[in-house]
């Protein structure tokens, strides 16, 4: 732990914006770099999510902008205000200490950044220690259980969820059978009174309703048109499908970009193993947490809220095909939200005020400090995306410097010398420069 009442006598620029030597101009330089990376990420997340939540017209005209840009603004408020108070702290004390570059610009800049954000999407953020994967199987049980359970989950997390897993798994309180299976077989005859024409389509069709058609299904099982085996398949190809589609659709703008230049990177748009990794993810996810929800009825011979658990534990393995962090941490940050507003609910838990602007706040700018400080102990998920969001800037940091405080600060940038104008510098630059 490096000395907290040791400093240098470096400027902003020395260390922070060593491309520049105006703070104004580097601030306006991080903020133009970190919006247009927030809309490249915000604008399909929102758009996806809109269609998966099915809103009307009247959203995608009046109101999906404005949150784009809502969020957008808080994202790249994050990026910029660092930098701001990068250089205000600088100006207030005179020199640097170890928690200054890192915690201490992060601390203040990521608290406004939050009250950006709509209140809706301000998620119990946390450090993370624990293994992804199993990380994700905890988290992926405790939804699925409060989706099966009675009012366990509402909004958007319960509407994605019906998508993802079907609406067979909806909890049975308000679920007749016997209602359900008649309409099945009144579809069923409706289908028989309208014949359909025999296109490729119809007899693929045709070929997968003649599976689903024989083998066994357990009595407590809802999927009435298939067996329990065809319902885990149908479950995979159908989320697959999507995950491979959301791929492609991400990709779109980059490999638009190279059209004329590299005609050939359009393939990657269709053949790139990012696009298979996610639908692999969301299919097996669907299957395996289907089929072990039949299996344990066939088992245990009753439908049961507490199998979600095991089902949603196991199909948590999953993760293995698409590890991402950013998934990961997310949802287990609201399941935290969804668990503390429950317990505040039934009386169990006392609420704090403003608890996820301050939690948030506090675990950005550790995160910061570590990127500036110990780039060796952050995830390579987040420096990735903290250089894609200041458009490399972080990386040019003049970390030798930061070396005197022990932390190992240039571990990763031995090769690094940033290229001073001494004419703004307070302290004469190690090697000599361009400049003279």
């Amino acid at each position: 732990m490096a000395a907290l009442s040791k400093s240098i006598p470096h400027n902003c620029y020395e260390i922070g914006h060593t491309w520049h030597p105006s703070c104004r101009v580097s601030f306006l330089q991080i903020t133009g770099g970190a919006l247009e990376e927030s809309l490249k990420i915000y604008a399909p997340l929102y758009l996806i999510a809109a269609i998966l939540r099915k809103r009307k017209l009247d959203y995608y005209l009046h109101k999906l902008l404005p949150e784009i840009l809502q969020s957008a603004s808080f994202l790249t408020a994050n990026g910029a205000l660092y930098m701001a108070f990068f250089c205000i702290l600088r100006k207030i004390l005179g020199k640097f200490y170890s928690w200054t570059p890192g915690f201490g610009a992060a601390l203040p800049a990521s608290y406004v950044a939050i009250l950006i954000e709509r209140k809706s999407r301000r998620g119990l953020l946390t450090i993370y220690m624990a293994n992804l994967v199993l990380l994700f199987c905890i988290t992926a049980a405790m939804y699925m259980f409060f989706f099966r359970c009675k009012d366990g989950l509402k909004g958007f997390t319960f509407s994605a969820l019906r998508f993802i897993v079907g609406k067979e798994e909806i909890p049975t309180h308000s679920f007749s059978p016997e209602a359900a299976y008649a309409k099945v077989e009144q579809k069923r005859e409706q289908h028989k009174e309208k014949p359909r024409r025999m296109n490729m389509i119809g007899l693929v069709r045709k070929f997968v309703d003649s599976i689903c058609k024989h083998g066994p299904r357990h009595r407590c099982c809802k999927h009435y048109e298939d067996n329990c085996f065809s319902y885990c398949i149908k479950g995979f190809i159908r989320m697959f499908s999507v995950g491979y589609l959301i791929q492609c659709c991400l990709r779109i703008p980059s490999a638009f970009r190279h059209l004329f230049t590299q005609p050939s990177r359009l393939l990657s748009l269709f053949y790139n193993k990012e696009n298979f990794q996610l639908g692999a993810f969301l299919g097996s996810f669907v299957s395996i947490y289907k089929g072990t929800s039949c299996f344990l009825r066939w088992i245990r011979n009753l439908d049961d809220e507490l199998h979600a658990i095991i089902a949603g534990f196991l199909a948590g393995i999953s993760m293995m095909f698409y590890k991402s962090t950013t998934i990961s941490m997310y949802l287990a940050s609201k399941l935290v939200e969804t668990m503390y507003f429950k317990g505040i609910e039934a009386g169990k838990v006392p609420y704090f005020p403003h608890a996820d602007t301050i939690i948030y706040s506090i675990s950005t700018a550790i995160c910061f400090q570590a990127a500036v400080m110990e780039v060796q102990t952050l995830r390579p998920s987040y420096w990735k995306f903290l250089l894609r969001l200041t458009k490399g800037k972080f990386a040019v940091m003049n970390r030798k410097v930061l070396d005197v405080f022990g932390t190992g600060a240039s571990k990763h940038f031995q090769d690094f010398i940033p290229r001073l104008d001494p004419r703004y510098t307070t302290v004469t630059p190690e090697l000599p420069t361009e400049f003279s």
